[in-house]
């Protein structure tokens, strides 16, 4: 976990920010509907589910707000993660997972930037993970995630957002995460399922953005 709060000065140093690799720019209608609670005077808790962006970073800090980084991917590639289920198939312990990872206070958040984790989390992951976020999130929070519309095979390329704008995000090609599944409406409505409301963003590039509202 990394805070960052204030000038980000120094931020674009950040070697994550991965000198060399393909980026791409998409418009975002999800973001530019959370941008108008990251717009807002009051000083807001941040969470960025990812690799630190110096691009996020420098978007939040130079609106008075403080941002915090997870890059739970990473984090549940740890090889002693690995155990067996009660039928003996290969599973990752995720009691200890969210033991060693998300541990903030409850309500501490006002916005989770969750991308596209969901697609490539481990299975046994993903629920826990996103019933921890609701205790994260304060009442009326939100929460912006992204899934994929088709099944692009399990070598579809894993990309890092970068808030470039308003509406505007650059992608930056990441590790090779293996894209796990795809989610459909039904399937996203019941993983938020304890959430007050989401709305649906569809975009052209095969990706459905939620809004989620704690």
């Amino acid at each position: 976990m990394k805070l960052f709060r204030g000038s980000s000065e120094g931020a674009a140093q950040n070697p994550a920010a991965g000198k060399g690799s393909k980026r791409l720019t998409r418009r975002s209608s999800g973001l530019a509907e959370l941008v108008k609670s990251l717009e807002s005077d009051e000083t807001l808790c941040i969470l960025d589910l990812g690799s630190t962006s110096p691009a996020n970073i420098r978007y939040c800090t130079e609106r008075g707000h403080k941002i915090y980084t997870d890059d739970l991917l990473i984090s549940s590639t740890d090889p002693s993660l690995a155990t067996k289920d009660e039928d003996g198939k290969p599973t990752l312990d995720s009691k200890r997972f969210l033991a060693e990872n998300l541990v903030y206070p409850a309500a501490q958040f006002d916005v989770v930037l969750c991308w596209n984790l969901a697609d490539y989390l481990d299975e046994s992951l993903v629920k826990p993970v996103v019933g921890r976020l609701w205790s994260l999130l304060k009442p009326g929070g939100k929460l912006l995630a992204f899934f994929h519309t088709k099944d692009a095979g399990p070598d579809a390329s894993y990309y890092r957002y970068h808030i470039n704008g308003l509406d505007n995000l650059r992608l930056q090609r990441g590790p090779q995460f293996r894209l796990q599944r795809v989610f459909n409406n039904r399937h996203i409505e019941n993983l938020f399922h304890d959430y007050a409301s989401l709305k649906f963003f569809l975009a052209r590039d095969n990706v459905r953005e939620v809004l989620v509202v704690r």
